[in-house]
């Protein structure tokens, strides 16, 4: 199992073009819409996926991860805890660089996957908090 420092995650997030936000949501309201804006605002390709909206935040939505057009370099899901195993499975499938499963957000089992795939991932962990922990806020 790769243990995810600090630097790991920094260097990661530099070298890190595009993000797949699972679980984007048009509701100003929700943690997604508001890191996906910050992404955007931080130069990242974002992919949105919601099966249930064809925009979010002025940008086309996919209905799932699997019709992303490009292999992920960070899957960042906001979905239940029961929904991660199936949307980690898709992830391996896309060659995901690496999934994050947001705080209050965790799996056993999707954790299981991604590590048989020797893909990391985070779990119960907020994206943008840790971003700002690391001092990434300037890039």
């Amino acid at each position: 199992m790769l243990t995810l420092t600090d630097d790991f995650l920094k260097d990661f997030f530099i070298k890190s073009e595009n993000i797949v936000i699972v679980g984007a949501s048009n509701k100003k309201e929700r943690a997604s819409n508001g890191i996906a804006r910050f992404l955007l605002k931080k130069g990242y390709e974002c992919f949105l996926v919601n099966p249930k909206e064809n925009m979010v935040l002025g940008k086309k939505t996919y209905k799932t991860l699997a019709d992303i057009p490009v292999r992920p370099d960070i899957v960042d899901v906001f979905r239940k805890s029961e929904a991660t195993p199936s949307i980690v499975e898709e992830a391996i499938k896309k060659e995901a660089k690496l999934i994050w499963l947001q705080e209050e957000v965790y799996s056993e089992k999707a954790k299981m996957l991604a590590e048989k795939a020797h893909i990391p991932i985070v779990m119960n962990k907020c994206l943008y908090k840790e971003f700002m922990r690391l001092g990434l806020y300037a890039i």
